[in-house]
């Protein structure tokens, strides 16, 4: 049987939340794959008792800069959110 090759970065509650990390990561260069229950994501998204979680999983090789972008994103350090003026 072939090795895990991919290892969950974090779980969020929400698609959208979802896709904004995915997007973040993706353009850094960290393929993301998205794993979330069907009852979740519907043309009525429901986030109770743990039905809107997505997991986020990154190459197991990418898996260190993806959390280190990670943590970036939620402390927003990471250079191009920065609004100040300088």
């Amino acid at each position: 049987m072939d090795e895990m090759k991919w290892e969950k970065l974090t779980d969020v509650y929400g698609r959208l939340e979802a896709d904004v990390i995915k997007s973040y990561l993706e353009a850094e260069g960290v393929p993301v794959e998205l794993f979330q229950e069907s009852v979740g994501y519907s043309a009525f998204p429901t986030t109770i008792d743990g039905l809107g979680r997505v997991q986020l999983f990154v190459p197991k090789e990418k898996a260190k800069e993806a959390r280190e972008l990670f943590e970036a994103y939620q402390n927003s350090t990471y250079d191009s959110l920065n609004t100040e003026d300088t």
